[in-house]
């Protein structure tokens, strides 16, 4: 016990994972943050094996992931770890930020946290978006085309960007080149970030689902957390498991089956289940610069939720009218979610609109005026009760 405190490594890691003061009231909900580590090393791990394998030339690019299905030893394995690791890496990501949202740890003092887990998100967008394209069937050669000439909207420069990205006039081989080592390299900028969010979060320590301070109460990471961490993990591994041997095409697109060919334009466009509600909102624009706007917008518009909440409390756990909100928000996201993969025509792009409407008027005005009124609210309440 002595050497774990006076070793500079060990206390090091000590401090985080054993004697760290952790609130009591933390629910499992918690839990989502050892579960995203897991899933970064997951993908970390199957992604350094493929990469053993694979050729990111375009003519073989399509053949070498076919190659390590079928000949190569355990390939297979790794490549359906890999392609479902990706959808569960988001699954728990979203969870992870619905948590943030609902219990408002994004607040004072946590905004740094909340920051680096925005830039986290994003990054971990660009790295899956380009993994997608890696495999080039048909959607990941019309996916690439697509989202890439979305830049050429950009005022002045957009025009240039987009073949400088390219390498050429087209979607080619210097195209899916430089996506794999962008590939290979983003996830260990990732794995930087998921240290500086550790640092962050050490320095104030975690929220709690109750709102309020947690150093009435509180107890050391291990053993109570570490194995409250190990039930979920273990539940994850299970489901992950099933997926990977039983189910592993599920989450994927059926046209990615096919090699990529640029003469041959699919019936609809559709980029994988974690992209569909931004896509939804670049898709629900009239003009294209507006639907680029929207898209990266609604990424950055996370950013302004420690300023435009208002709320004496933290979270959601007490406040009825913030709640019904969250779950508005919430059922409004899936909505997009939904609407991303429906074809372009009425009354989807109607709708669309509207949920885009909302998703942005959710930060803009919705939570800075449901939080301004239940700050009233509460203070007349209090002046009731005395």
């Amino acid at each position: 016990m002595a050497m774990r405190k006076s070793q500079a490594y060990l206390s090091l890691v000590n401090s985080y994972l054993m004697d760290s003061p952790q609130p009591s009231s933390m629910s499992y909900w918690y839990n989502l943050g050892s579960l995203l580590g897991l899933c970064l090393m997951i993908q970390m791990a199957s992604g350094m094996f493929l990469a053993m394998h694979y050729s990111s030339n375009m003519e073989l690019a399509f053949s070498s992931v076919e190659h390590i299905m079928r000949d190569v030893n355990q390939g297979w394995l790794m490549r359906y770890m890999h392609a479902n690791g990706a959808s569960f890496f988001f699954m728990c990501m979203y969870l992870h930020m619905g948590k943030a949202l609902y219990y408002g740890s994004y607040r004072k003092p946590r905004v740094l946290v909340w920051a680096v887990g925005v830039v986290m998100f994003i990054a971990t967008m660009a790295t899956a978006f380009m993994g997608y394209c890696l495999v080039y069937g048909q959607m990941s050669h019309w996916g690439a085309t697509v989202i890439t000439n979305l830049l050429s909207a950009m005022p002045f420069m957009g025009q240039d960007i987009v073949p400088f990205i390219w390498g050429g006039f087209s979607v080619s081989n210097p195209t899916i080149q430089r996506f794999f080592a962008l590939h290979y390299l983003l996830p260990f900028m990732l794995a930087a970030l998921v240290v500086l969010h550790f640092i962050a979060l050490h320095t104030n320590g975690s929220s709690n689902p109750m709102g309020i301070t947690g150093n009435m109460d509180r107890m050391s990471m291990h053993p109570y957390f570490i194995f409250k961490d190990l039930i979920t993990v273990f539940v994850f591994l299970f489901v992950f498991c099933l997926f990977v041997f039983f189910s592993p095409n599920t989450l994927g697109h059926p046209d990615n089956y096919m090699p990529g060919n640029p003469l041959v334009t699919p019936a609809s466009i559709v980029p994988e289940w974690y992209l569909l509600p931004f896509y939804a909102m670049l898709r629900s624009m009239p003009d294209k610069l507006g639907g680029v706007m929207a898209m990266f917008g609604a990424m950055l518009m996370l950013l302004s939720l420690p300023y435009t909440d208002r709320s004496m409390m933290r979270g959601n756990s007490f406040k009825a009218l913030s709640k019904f909100f969250f779950y508005l928000f919430l059922f409004n996201f899936l909505l997009l979610g939904n609407l991303g993969q429906l074809h372009v025509e009425m009354p989807f792009i109607n709708l669309g609109m509207y949920a885009t409407m909302f998703y942005f008027s959710y930060f803009v005005m919705i939570v800075p005026a449901i939080s301004s009124l239940e700050n009233i609210l509460f203070v007349l309440g209090r002046r009731s009760v005395k």
